[in-house]
């Protein structure tokens, strides 16, 4: 059994349970946790209410005892450019809290994990590795993209209309007819953001069915996955096949081949690490680099193609597509077991329906991955670009910094044409510790592109971005500026240069003059209260997950 109890204890508990109209022979079967992120303020969220009934109604059926318990399911759109932002990055770790508290209070014999945004499926997953009991997860499929006079439209697509409208480029009715056609229906935003991202992380991993990663939500199919998500958690049940009896450090290493293969979120540098960290495995910034030089970019979807989303991802045969292509190349760990198949079996049964979406490795779109980390003077730890993002003709930059202690500073100076083309935008105090929470920078970038400066602004910050962001966004600088690191030592005029092929990130500055002005530093507090002073207080570095939950923390070994 994989919880142990007195029978007094069962008693108690099962009173409780007769109440709900839980009958005697019911209470003697297993539970199963349906552990649901459905609400009504995240589209991504929307439908899991439809999936917990069908999952349930399987579980049922084979035998166990199915409870819906209800957790946190934030959606970084609703509060982008807000002072809300900050409480994205922490709810992650919020999110993994909750996991493992109805988990181990209600004494689970196994959960489903019902979750398709960017912070509440990776914290699901924390929760549920430090727990360690059987587990499966259910993602809510993708929403179509939006359509206005045949443009193709995305959540991200309004950011840009705004800072458009705001130039006079646009008429603001047609600005307001973007807002209203952006996303037409409930799922996870159809480019390769975060969202999308994690929901394939989980895929690779081999907590979810597979194409559950890159199917329409509340289609036929994505329902049938539904229920072979209920099937299976049981059959892990009364085989006692937990977590740890599956997941290795080569299953992570997969994920990040994936996401280099796809130009996934730069968060993923964010969340992986802290996933990893709950089984007591470390993976680090350089690894990821390592394995995007050796890791072929071969499908582009937007923000790295100007049209094309998860709808022509999809059609190609998606994440499993994605792998069979990478394992062509020798580039993927088969031996990895996940929770529904081996890696070698998911790989058997896929199909590249579309070498033009999904190529192959020996005819990439890029010889290397589509994230790079980069190493200087400024983030002496590290520091990350989506470079998959990023026009090729400009893998080299360099200018004049222009220095602001906020992203809404630095926004309101570009909205009034402060900042010009070739400026490096240096926005700091934007750090997990700083802000605190690492709020994403997805508004400023999408200025940047709504104003047509995408190719000739550079922004550099300690804070994050939207995996839905483009144009030369450097961030995650580790040490971030609350800490001391020297990007908070940067000033107005510095000479700044950006190389993504020799992985580099330099302030022209002497390290006497570093020294110099480190002398006069003090750092800026922003006010925090109640869950963000405990996140500032506990957190780690973003060069090591900013999780409170950090190897540090892990009683694995």
């Amino acid at each position: 059994m994989i919880r142990e109890w007195t029978e007094e204890a069962l008693d108690h508990r099962n009173a409780l349970l007769y109440a709900m109209g839980v009958t005697e022979e019911e209470a003697r079967r297993p539970v199963i946790g349906i552990v649901n992120a459905w609400n009504e303020m995240n589209p991504g969220h929307f439908d899991l209410k439809e999936a917990a009934r069908i999952i349930k109604g399987e579980i049922k059926k084979c035998g166990c005892l199915p409870r819906e318990l209800p957790i946190s399911g934030i959606c970084d759109g609703i509060c982008s450019n807000t002072d809300g932002d900050r409480y994205t990055l922490p709810a992650r770790d919020l999110v993994s809290s909750e996991v493992e508290t109805v988990a181990e209070l209600n004494r689970l014999d196994g959960m489903v994990l019902l979750a398709s945004c960017d912070k509440v499926v990776p914290g699901m997953l924390m929760g549920g590795l430090r727990v360690d009991i059987p587990m499966v997860m259910f993602t809510g499929g993708y929403m179509p993209a939006g359509d206005y006079n045949g443009r193709m439209l995305t959540l991200t697509h309004t950011k840009q209309a705004y800072a458009s409208w705001q130039a006079g480029q646009m008429k603001r009715e047609e600005y307001k007819q973007i807002v209203r056609n952006a996303c037409p229906a409930p799922g996870v935003c159809p480019f390769m953001g975060t969202a999308n991202t994690m929901c394939a992380m989980a895929e690779v991993l081999g907590f979810s069915p597979d194409g559950n990663a890159s199917v329409r939500a509340q289609s036929e199919e994505w329902r049938q996955m539904a229920v072979k998500t209920g099937r299976r958690i049981t059959e892990l049940v009364m085989e006692e096949i937990r977590p740890s009896d599956r997941i290795t450090c080569s299953s992570f290493k997969n994920v990040i081949r994936y996401v280099m293969a796809t130009g996934g979120s730069t968060n993923t540098l964010l969340h992986l690490p802290a996933a990893a960290a709950q089984m007591g495995i470390r993976i680090t910034p350089e690894l990821f680099d390592e394995l995007s030089r050796e890791t072929p970019f071969i499908s582009a979807i937007y923000p790295n193609h100007p049209t094309d989303t998860m709808e022509d991802f999809s059609r190609a045969g998606g994440v499993s597509a994605v792998l069979k292509e990478l394992d062509k190349a020798g580039l993927i760990e088969r031996s990895t077991m996940g929770m529904f198949e081996s890696m070698k079996e998911k790989i058997g049964s896929a199909e590249n329906r579309d070498t033009g979406q999904i190529h192959t490795a020996a005819d990439p779109i890029m010889e290397q991955g589509g994230l790079a980390v980069l190493h200087g003077n400024i983030g002496t730890e590290s520091a990350v670009i989506k470079f998959s993002a990023v026009d090729a003709g400009i893998h080299r930059f360099e200018g004049r910094a222009k220095v602001y202690n906020s992203q809404d500073d630095g926004w309101k100076a570009l909205l009034q044409d402060e900042i010009e083309a070739g400026d490096v935008v240096v926005i700091r105090y934007e750090g997990p510790k700083g802000a605190p929470g690492m709020p994403h920078l997805e508004t400023f970038m999408a200025a940047v592109l709504g104003k047509g400066l995408g190719e000739k602004v550079a922004l550099i910050t300690d804070g994050r971005f939207s995996g839905a962001t483009g144009g030369i966004a450097v961030g995650h600088v580790s040490p971030e500026a609350y800490a001391g690191g020297n990007i908070a030592l940067i000033e107005n005029g510095d000479l700044i240069r950006i190389d993504i092929k020799g992985r580099s990130l330099n302030l022209d500055v002497s390290e006497k003059l570093l020294k110099e002005r480190r002398k006069c530093f003090r750092r800026i507090e922003k006010p925090a209260s109640g869950y963000l002073e405990l996140y500032r207080k506990n957190t780690n570095s973003t060069h090591e997950g900013a999780t409170m939950y950090g190897m540090e923390k892990s009683n694995k070994k």
